[in-house]
């Protein structure tokens, strides 16, 4: 199994919590949802094998609303110069 923390835009409100919880729970291989609205994040519990960062994704996209990234935007540099 493996765990995901996805940053969710949109969620307004406790309605909205549970309309996320919902639509990730009805991914089929996903085993557990826990949704934070005070951190507007998803963690999420699936077996690796069945389910993709990419289903849960649009799982959220179908439900109106999104993902986002945690990555750092490029910059260009690859941090090997210290620059």
């Amino acid at each position: 199994m493996k765990s995901e923390v996805l940053n969710v835009t949109g969620m307004s409100g406790s309605a909205c919590a549970s309309i996320v919880t919902k639509a990730l729970k009805a991914v089929p291989g996903v085993e557990q949802v826990s949704v934070s609205l005070n951190a507007n994040q998803a963690t999420v519990r699936f077996d690796e094998g069945r389910v993709s960062a990419r289903n849960l994704e649009d799982a959220l996209s179908q439900s109106g609303f999104g993902v986002a990234s945690t990555k750092a935007p490029n910059s260009g540099c690859c941090g090997g110069c210290g620059g």
